[in-house]
């Protein structure tokens, strides 16, 4: 592998520039997002985040003409999601704002002096009519388009949307935090889920009489309630309570999980599969992108998700019960899917015969798999119109995020290229090599090699190795489907046009690999065992011949940020400088901002390895000048972890830059908080990557 590295950057020509274009033209490109299909009409609809304005966009068969829907503008960080058709398809549901902090507040980082809120708003698909129509998230409208029912204070909230005077009222109180919202087919009901700390209970509301009715109530996490197709009975998961249970640490089994069937009629409730001990037994709630981890199909089968061959597959059972089928084998795990028109095939994408990238395929529940995209590109999101249209959303190693449709013949149509601007670099950008690296403890570990375009043979380049955050994430030979790494592999590509070699390292503990991958043992707060990764990357690249070994820097964001600051805590020697952006420092503090009631006093022995497994201790051994980036809203890794771990620098005389955004959240909200932390970031690398 080192030869054919070297070979590779051997053979390129030779020039002494390499900056081709700016941060601002690779950043510049509209990130499409919340991709959804009309019922009724051949009709798609999104977002797309254009240098922080966000809008809504609307296309129609057969030409899927793009046409704007929405009017904001401006960089104002205020977010816009949950698209939702009326059945009639005429006018479709949105919120615009984001969620509130544990203190309540809505996210600011415009400093925007008006209200700043979380509402639902309406407009009708001829752009006409925008009107708020309540505060209130996780919109659902019933089949017949009349009543909506959302989100409010923890509590299910209804309004007549048919009505000239909209007047919402809480549709029923009950202890918990009620969510899930699911419409009986015929509108009749809502299913529901009522959160209770340490259990779950599933519920069924009867709309005319304000009814409450539990369903087969027990102690365990019931989840994701599904309808059968006649609305007589309901599907569940039921995953069991595990009172030790904590976070950022391996979870290869435990108590098997569970699918319930609840007859509404006689009330009786059925196991129909569970689990087989060890491998798969415990839920992975993370892995499939869809509103339910059930599908009941119109042949009375229910098609789920489960890992009992150690990888995120599809199975389908009947729904009286049995032994559950594979439907999507080989190496390679399902994420975004959905129930096709038909009810009985389901559209998703998975990494099955192409490990670095994503493709969508169908399967039946029956089985027999069929791929429906191939080639060079990266596909997700797909949705089906009304009259069977697919649509999908794609990248590749040259061409960012756009939404397309898929022809009946295979061939895939981007609808928005427009959206791409001129001066967008594709031709400048360079196509990533897959390769694998040695952990220090000898696992292998999958990375993506970018070597730049013009090398000059002979020279030797500083090295840039990026970590993702998650660390449920992998990376991919091309534009990333999520926003935040859709950036960061921006910022790559334009390192990489600076004349740094960058190494994005897919660590242990990420998806993609199969289970025994992303539960690695000891990794995170239970051993830090990605620390042989991280290691294992910078030997890598001083392998080589063409890297100067002692300019090799650090980057990523949250748990990217985690390990960049472990590396630098402990190979200061290996490791010239870092960029760390959210990182975490401590992980009994991050946790604790997950479990609020995690007490390290009462876990002391965990909390000790925890710690032991965080940069923290080790920051007396920190030499090499960091960058630290944090935004003072984040709601994933408390602010305090930068002040903590900056004030133990400074105590060590380690030279230290900071760049605070006030009222950022996690994943930035501004366009402009991104250009000038990616600026920031790359300026840094130059002062002790590049400057002697």
């Amino acid at each position: 592998m080192k030869k054919v590295l070297l070979t590779c950057l051997g053979l390129l020509l030779a020039s002494p520039i390499f900056a081709q274009f700016s941060l601002e033209q690779v950043l510049s490109s509209a990130f499409p997002s919340e991709l959804k299909a009309s019922p009724v009409k051949n009709q798609i609809a999104w977002v797309f985040n254009q240098t922080g304005s966000r809008n809504i966009f609307l296309a129609e068969a057969p030409d899927f003409k793009p046409r704007k829907l929405t009017n904001y503008e401006g960089d104002n960080g205020q977010e816009i999601n949950s698209i939702t058709f009326l059945p009639n398809g005429k006018s479709l549901l949105f919120i615009r704002g984001g969620a509130n902090n544990s203190a309540g507040e809505i996210p600011n980082p415009a400093e925007l002096q008006g209200t700043v809120e979380r509402a639902i708003y309406k407009i009708d698909l001829d752009g006409k009519n925008l009107k708020k129509i309540v505060n209130g998230a996780y919109p659902k409208i019933s089949p017949n388009g009349g009543t909506l029912a959302y989100i409010s204070g923890g509590q299910i909230w209804t309004l007549n949307l048919d009505s000239a005077n909209i007047s919402p009222k809480k549709l029923f109180h009950s202890r918990g935090s009620q969510g899930s919202i699911r419409w009986s087919p015929d509108g009749s009901k809502i299913a529901f889920v009522s959160s209770r700390g340490d259990h779950n209970f599933i519920g069924v509301c009867d709309i005319a009489t304000q009814q409450i009715k539990y369903i087969d109530p027990g102690v365990d996490g019931d989840i994701d309630p599904t309808w059968s197709p006649d609305g007589k009975s309901i599907a569940f998961i039921r995953v069991p309570f595990t009172k030790d249970a904590l976070i950022f640490g391996p979870e290869r089994a435990s108590l098997p999980w569970s699918i319930r069937v609840v007859d509404l009629t006689t009330g009786l409730a059925k196991e129909i599969w569970k689990a087989q001990k060890g491998v798969g037994s415990n839920f992975f709630a993370g892995g499939l992108v869809t509103e339910n981890h059930l599908f009941w199909t119109s042949d009375n089968m229910i098609i789920f998700p489960y890992e009992g061959d150690g990888w995120h597959h599809l199975y389908s059972v009947s729904a009286s019960g049995g032994t559950a089928k594979l439907l999507t084998p080989d190496k390679g795990e399902v994420e975004y899917a959905f129930l096709a028109n038909d009810k009985k095939t389901v559209i998703y994408n998975t990494n099955i015969g192409d490990i670095d990238r994503r493709h969508i395929w169908s399967v039946t529940s029956s089985g027999n798999p069929k791929q429906i995209t191939t080639g060079q590109g990266i596909e997700w999101s797909p949705v089906q119109t009304s009259d069977g249209q697919l649509a999908i959303l794609r990248s590749d190693a040259k061409v960012p995020a756009r939404p397309s449709v898929v022809t009946s013949d295979g061939k895939i149509k981007d609808i928005a290229p427009e959206f791409i601007p001129n001066d967008f670099p594709s031709n400048q950008l360079v196509v990533p090599q897959a390769v694998m690296i040695t952990a220090t403890d000898g696992m292998q570990i999958p990375a993506q090699l970018f070597l730049p375009k013009n090398h000059k043979v002979g020279e030797k380049h500083p090295a840039a190795i990026f970590f993702h955050g998650g660390s449920r994430r992998q990376m991919l030979l091309g534009f990333n489907y999520g926003e935040y790494y859709h950036k960061a592999y921006s910022l790559n590509q334009y390192l990489v046009s600076q004349g740094y070699v960058v190494l994005s390292v897919n660590y242990r503990s990420g998806i993609g690999y199969g289970m025994e991958f992303r539960e690695a043992e000891n990794y995170g707060a239970t051993g830090a065992s990605e620390y042989n990764d991280v290691v294992g990357a910078g030997l890598f690249l001083k392998s080589l011949e063409d890297i100067d070994g002692t300019k090799i820097g650090l980057w990523g964001g949250s748990y990217g940020g985690y390990l960049t600051a472990l590396g630098l805590a402990k190979a200061s020697d290996l490791f010239a400088a870092g960029v760390d952006i959210h990182g975490v420092h401590d992980w009994n503090v991050v946790v604790k901002n997950f479990i609020p009631n995690y007490d390290a006093n009462k876990r002391a022995e965990w909390a000790k390895v925890a710690y032991q497994s965080s940069p923290m201790p080790y920051v007396n051994s920190w030499k090499s000048p960091v960058l630290l980036i944090h935004g003072d809203d984040d709601r994933n890794v408390p602010f305090s972890e930068t002040v903590t771990i900056a004030e133990a620098l400074r105590k060590n005389d380690v030279y230290m830059e900071q760049l605070i955004f006030p009222d950022e959240v996690h994943s930035f909200l501004l366009y402009q908080n991104w250009l000038n932390a990616y600026k920031a970031t790359a300026s840094f690398f130059d002062k002790f990557l590049k400057k002697k």
